[in-house]
């Protein structure tokens, strides 16, 4: 048996920028997925037969690589369709589990261009960088300069370049509102309101402009200073139209007591984040405005192979 586990995630700078080329920094949290397989009579997942409809992920995986007799254990902490990478943390350690179980390569890379193509044929779109970020752990820039670059990925005439971000220990609460909401149609919408208005245009400038700052203020320590950029990111996503008054309001909750406080990921709904000292006061704001928080720790390690 091999038992391989991967992190969750959340994008600390650069939604919606990245999508244009732009910097994006995506930071590793301490709530995890692990994936356990060993050689069977049969395909299972937990126990059951292994279906595409009920198992995309884990489906794709086992006929990619030619696996038509494994049992196939997980257990996650990592709430689902909150925007924290579940199931890219799936797509990463499944892959590691098979390839190590096969003999085949683990390294970062192989692991990270697999579960990338996992992501992308089931999902249809997708950016390497949730599973870049699961695979290495710490931190990544996409598109953008780092501690040295890791990788490069293409799909469909798209290229992203993927480099270590240093990151430093930090608190963050995470807010979920329990709101799912697709990132197609919000990444559209950015389109649209870019081509049109270059007050627009200039918007998603700025905010690549802010990962870029950002990856130089975690390389310091700045802790203010990241706080301070999150906020001002948060601002800006705003004003594109990705926030939303859910969003909005356990962002503001959170501020009172936090460095800096955003959205992660696409929006409309998903997950907020706030950088504090204070996540006891952080989480019953969040609490009190409807959101759901709960406590991650960033400055954590990648993919992780057991062979057992």
């Amino acid at each position: 048996m091999v038992t391989a586990s991967a992190p969750g995630k959340f994008i600390l700078f650069g939604e919606h920028a990245v999508v244009y080329g732009k910097t994006a920094v995506a930071v590793a949290m301490d709530r995890r997925f692990a994936c356990s397989v060993a050689y069977s009579d049969e395909n299972t997942l937990n126990g059951k037969p292994v279906s595409f409809e009920k198992h995309p992920y884990i489906y794709h995986m086992l006929q990619k690589h030619g696996m038509d007799n494994t049992a196939v254990d997980t257990v996650s902490d990592i709430p689902a369709g909150s925007g924290l990478g579940s199931s890219a943390a799936l797509s990463v350690s499944f892959s590691a589990a098979i390839r190590a179980l096969k003999g085949m390569s683990t390294e970062e890379k192989d692991i990270a261009e697999d579960a990338f193509d996992t992501e992308y044929s089931v999902q249809g779109r997708a950016s390497p960088a949730d599973t870049s970020t699961c695979t290495h752990g710490s931190g990544i820039s996409i598109n953008g300069p780092g501690n040295g670059g890791l990788w490069s990925i293409s799909r469909n005439g798209n290229v992203w370049h993927i480099a270590d971000a240093y990151v430093p220990e930090m608190t963050i609460v995470v807010g979920h509102t329990g709101i799912h909401a697709a990132t197609g149609p919000l990444v559209e919408r950015v389109r649209k309101f870019r081509d049109k208005n270059g007050f627009a245009y200039d918007i998603v400038n700025e905010i690549g402009d802010i990962a870029l700052h950002g990856i130089d203020l975690m390389r310091k320590n700045d802790i203010t200073g990241i706080g301070e950029l999150m906020t001002k990111n948060h601002k800006l996503l705003s004003i594109l139209g990705v926030s939303c008054s859910e969003l909005n309001k356990l962002v503001n909750a959170a501020l009172p007591y936090s460095y800096g406080a955003k959205l992660t990921g696409a929006g409309g709904g998903g997950s907020m984040i706030a950088l504090t000292d204070e996540p006891d006061k952080v989480c019953e704001a969040i609490s009190k405005h409807g959101g759901t928080p709960f406590v991650v720790k960033t400055a954590q390690p990648g993919v992780v192979i057991k062979n057992i």
